[in-house]
């Protein structure tokens, strides 16, 4: 691996996934899930962290024959902290019809639950038949959280985690790997 960027303030990200156990995460999952979704299922990504998994897991849901629709919805909770707000912002909602079809919500990693819940609670209301969640990463929380997700890759440390997606005030989204930044 590539020497990682690091500013003057913060430590060097210390790497916990490669590029190449995130490929075999992505590619379980989607033989887990491709059982649950079919060709008319809409795959949404939660802008911006779960672009890169989204891009990767319905890629690998094509290679096990399912070839779900895509669509995004921009939600914040973060912005550029470490830590939530706790309040959900909608940037941009869903660009086609929900009504009458399965949702498969991607997200990247599942912590406060904030974000998943939201985007659930925004899908039903569109008229989704069922909705599924799966996130990439899950950290651990010490409150309950609900709803937790259908489908989880990788059980994350309680670390600050960047890169695959992950950011630290928007930068390092870009590493292949998932990093420790703490």
């Amino acid at each position: 691996m590539a020497d990682l960027p690091q500013t003057s303030k913060d430590p060097a990200p210390t790497v916990l996934l490669s590029e190449a156990e995130i490929a075999r995460v992505v590619a379980d999952l989607a033989a887990r899930i491709a059982p649950s979704v079919d060709d008319e299922t809409v795959a949404v990504v939660l802008l911006t962290g779960g672009l890169w998994f989204a891009a990767d897991l319905t890629r690998a849901l094509s290679r096990v024959g399912r070839n779900v629709r895509f669509d995004a919805l921009w939600l914040a909770s973060y912005g550029d902290d470490k830590a939530s707000r706790g309040r959900i912002d909608v940037h941009a909602p869903f660009q086609r019809s929900l009504q009458g079809r399965k949702v498969l919500i991607l997200d990247d990693v599942f912590d406060t639950g904030l974000s998943l819940a939201e985007a659930g609670r925004i899908a039903r209301e569109a008229g989704a038949s069922e909705v599924l969640t799966c996130v990439f990463a899950r950290k651990p929380w010490p409150l309950p959280r609900a709803p937790e997700p259908d489908f989880v890759g990788w059980e994350a440390p309680n670390r600050f985690l960047v890169g695959y997606g992950l950011d630290h005030a928007g930068a390092l989204r870009g590493l292949p790997d998932i990093c420790a930044l703490d």
